[in-house]
């Protein structure tokens, strides 16, 4: 498997045999290039536009909601929130674990917080956490990073953060940087099986944002 982040918590993971997986799609406003094409499988965390937008795509399936999901990639959602209220100020959120070529991935959405013990121990192994840390309409960096350390995946990519692309205002990734010892490795896509020993600062384009 080797992931490719497309912008703000969309990401395409390919698989060996060519299935392809999108997580979170966004709209024309959010500000980066949405992603097109045939896709085997989008999993959408939650109902907002810069989440939920199928748009150019050609999925032959999309997910929405918890529960177990069987075929060409694997996937389980695990039902949270998006805010700290029990979903009463942002609503609903579905946590994914993608699995694929003996690969475990897990995208947390919009997370609006903390975990349970129990939450944690139900995911089983992480190779790789997909974790918001950009604050405003999710955990924030502190909270990501204290999150990330007792997920304890193999290798942990921030998302949803405020960059040059991103048309709307987030927190920065450098105070998730600064939380998790501030060691970070940059790359393009990202194998969650060979992982580098620091966080991966996935690229955009040219260069990382």
């Amino acid at each position: 498997m080797l992931i490719r982040w497309i912008g703000h918590s969309c990401f395409r993971l390919t698989m060996n045999d060519g299935a392809t997986v999108v997580t979170d799609p966004f709209d024309g406003s959010v500000g980066y290039e949405r992603p097109r094409g045939h896709v085997d499988l989008v999993t959408i965390s939650h109902e907002h536009f810069d989440h939920n937008h199928i748009g150019a795509l050609e999925p032959e399936t999309v997910i929405r909601a918890a529960g177990h999901f069987p075929g060409k990639v694997g996937a389980t959602g695990f039902a949270s929130f998006h805010d700290d209220a029990h979903g009463a100020k942002r609503g609903p959120n579905v946590m994914f674990l993608i699995e694929g070529d003996g690969a475990r991935v897990l995208h947390l959405g919009d997370l609006g917080h903390d975990l349970s013990d129990a939450q944690i121990a139900a995911f089983g192994r992480v190779d790789a956490l997909l974790v918001p840390v950009g604050g405003v309409y999710t955990i924030d960096a502190r909270q990501a990073a204290a999150l990330a350390r007792r997920i304890g995946a193999r290798v942990t990519v921030p998302m949803h953060y405020k960059t040059p692309r991103l048309t709307f205002e987030l927190g920065g990734v450098e105070p998730f940087i600064e939380a998790m010892g501030g060691r970070t490795a940059a790359c393009e896509t990202l194998d969650p099986l060979n992982p580098p020993a620091e966080i991966a600062l996935m690229a955009y384009g040219q260069g990382i944002e």
